[in-house]
């Protein structure tokens, strides 16, 4: 049975070189687990999409909650999936700041990343927007 989980989180450590090695981990670790997803990360917000399994997905979001690198972890959606729309990364990611302003217009007040003040099905639908517009990299 394959699920989807969307939560945010608060970066302890918001440095490039600390965004990349969690891509790097989640690159190295989730293929054998099979999970597959997306993060997105600007102003020291995480949204992070992971599909597979839901044991390994369960899993890894409890990993997660007891990860020194999040704060406030929260989850936002999570649902049983007849097929994934992420499946084509291991981990793409998408930084916030390079994207257009009017994309999170759409979905939220502000042209700011903050998965906190909006529905789940809102940061859901966010995610299919960065898809669409080709805005994830990192396929693998």
């Amino acid at each position: 049975m394959l699920v989807r989980l969307l939560y945010a989180s608060r970066a302890v450590d918001t440095t490039a070189s600390a965004i990349e090695t969690i891509l790097a981990t989640s690159r190295q670790h989730n293929p054998e687990c099979g999970i597959t997803g997306i993060l997105c990360y600007g102003g020291g917000i995480f949204l992070q999409a992971i599909e597979g399994g839901r044991m390994p997905v369960s899993e890894l979001y409890s990993h997660i909650q007891r990860d020194p690198r999040h704060k406030d972890v929260v989850l936002l959606h999570y649902e049983e999936i007849q097929e994934r729309r992420f499946g084509g990364w291991t981990m793409g990611q998408v930084n916030m700041s390079k994207i257009n302003a009017s994309i999170l217009l759409k979905y939220a007040e502000k042209p700011v990343l903050d998965p906190y003040s909006v529905s789940g099905s809102v940061s859901l639908a966010l995610l299919e927007e960065l898809m669409a517009t080709a805005s994830i990299i990192g396929r693998a």
